[in-house]
């Protein structure tokens, strides 16, 4: 039964008897987990809203750094110069909204989770 119950996402067990706080407690942490979760999912819902702004050139190029290419590598792959993947790749960064690589590459991580 307790292994049915957590398939169908039971948060805690509390044994009988128990006492008040143990019952409120549990609420919190419950409600608490809950908002992380939708936190969560807001984020990946603003990313890939994100995401589907940008161009195809600029997915591919997100896709090439995803996978850690370098932008020649990407350019070759692409046909491209090296330039034009410079440029396409501050596009994407700039609508994107990332400072960083490594920001970016999260983000693109986030986006490929499932709901």
């Amino acid at each position: 039964m307790a292994i049915e119950a957590m398939k169908q996402g039971v948060s805690d067990f509390i044994e009988k008897p128990f006492a008040d706080d143990a019952i409120l407690e549990a609420i919190r942490t419950a409600l608490s987990r809950q908002d992380a979760r939708d936190e969560a999912r807001r984020e990946r819902a603003d990313i890939r809203a994100r995401i589907e702004a940008l161009s195809q050139r600029e997915r591919e190029v997100l896709d090439g750094l995803f996978e850690g290419h370098a932008n020649k590598v990407i350019a070759f792959d692409l046909g491209i110069s090296d330039r034009t993947v410079e440029i396409y790749r501050a596009n994407v960064m700039t609508k994107m909204e990332a400072k960083t690589l490594s920001e970016l590459v999260r983000m693109a991580t986030i986006a490929r989770l499932p709901d």
